[in-house]
């Protein structure tokens, strides 16, 4: 492992470490988690092994277990349950991608071939309730409020993929999105946050604030991956531009595109092509992309994204002025500047 992927991993989380001291603190603490980590997959059957490593392997940013060790700053930091709470927080943020890409029926994750693609959906889904368990099971030895904290992540999780899966039904698909976010994604990052604080002993008041600040800006971070679908080009989003919008997948920014009442000619004729859904035709393809980067669609979602970095900054308005403060202030920069 070593300091270096570590701190490679921070830059891409867009975390900013001003102070040598804490970055130093926070690279050891990750590779004792990245320890923790392959010591939770190992088996005495090498496929499972074999297969619960897929993705352990792949590497990844590690973003929930410096959540957790960021918060862990504002109680007792040295406190040996952060490895371990970090560990919970990682696993079963792999084993819902397991599920997710069965789900999505995707191919690829983190540049291999997924789980699903290499072993069929049903070995994947298998690994994945594997890795929920052993996180279950690291969670039991946290204590009883570890576990009910986990299992009620899990269940928004669970919650917010069938919500996703069924769609919007007779509710806004704006306010349906956003809430699919917030249990998909900001639901682990808030926990990530919370247990952190939670393990380390820190006061009441700062475990409820980075419990607000994970949330918010875990929904700012999905959020501002729909933008960078559009806006972006290959090298800054990892993929195809308007991957998405050929797929058919529902962003905000489409959203708001579909729900805008609009009457210019750009507007009406975004509109015509969006409803039809999926577009897979190249000319029309390149046509709605331009159509939406020059919209007040785009526009309007990069103010919804600044908003939930607004918020989740000012959840951290109350807490301490340290190190980890600052870094996880600098995230809410990082994401807004990222979709601009």
């Amino acid at each position: 492992m070593g300091t270096v992927v570590v701190s490679s991993a921070n830059a891409r989380s867009g975390v900013e470490f001003t102070d040598p001291g804490l970055e130093t603190a926070i690279s050891a603490a990750l590779d004792l988690v990245e320890q923790r980590l392959y010591a939770a997959v190992a088996s005495s059957d090498p496929f499972v092994q074999e297969a619960a490593r897929h993705l352990v392997d792949a590497g990844g940013k590690r973003f929930r277990p410096m959540l957790v060790t960021l918060g862990g700053q504002f109680g007792d930091p040295t406190d040996a349950r952060l490895v371990d709470a970090a560990a919970v927080m990682e696993l079963t943020h792999l084993a819902t991608l397991y599920h997710d890409d069965v789900m999505d029926e995707a191919h690829v994750r983190r540049g291999a071939p997924s789980a699903n693609a290499r072993w069929g959906n049903s070995l994947a889904i298998l690994v994945g309730d594997y890795l929920f368990a052993q996180a279950a099971d690291i969670a039991a030895e946290l204590g009883t409020e570890a576990v009910r904290l986990q299992a009620r992540t899990f269940a928004r999780l669970v919650h917010g993929q069938i919500a996703e899966t069924i769609g919007p039904r007779d509710s806004d698909p704006i306010e349906h999105h956003l809430t699919v976010l917030a249990e998909k994604t900001g639901s682990l990052i808030a926990t990530s946050a919370r247990i952190g604080a939670m393990m380390a002993g820190a006061p009441e008041h700062a475990i409820e604030a980075l419990t607000e600040y994970g949330e918010m800006i875990g929904i700012a971070f999905q959020l501002s991956d729909d933008l960078l679908d559009i806006a972006s080009d290959s090298l800054q989003s990892g993929k195809t531009p308007g991957t998405d919008l050929r797929e058919g997948v529902p962003t905000l920014p489409v959203l708001y595109a579909l729900a805008d009442d609009e009457p210019s000619l750009e507007a009406v004729r975004l509109r015509e092509i969006l409803a039809a859904g999926p577009v897979t035709d190249d000319d029309l393809h390149a046509e709605a992309l331009a159509l939406l980067r020059d919209s007040a669609a785009l526009k309007r979602a990069r103010q919804t994204v600044r908003d939930y970095a607004d918020q989740a900054a000012e959840a951290l308005s109350g807490l301490p002025d340290i190190a980890a403060r600052r870094a996880l202030a600098s995230l809410c920069h990082a994401i807004v500047d990222r979709t601009s």
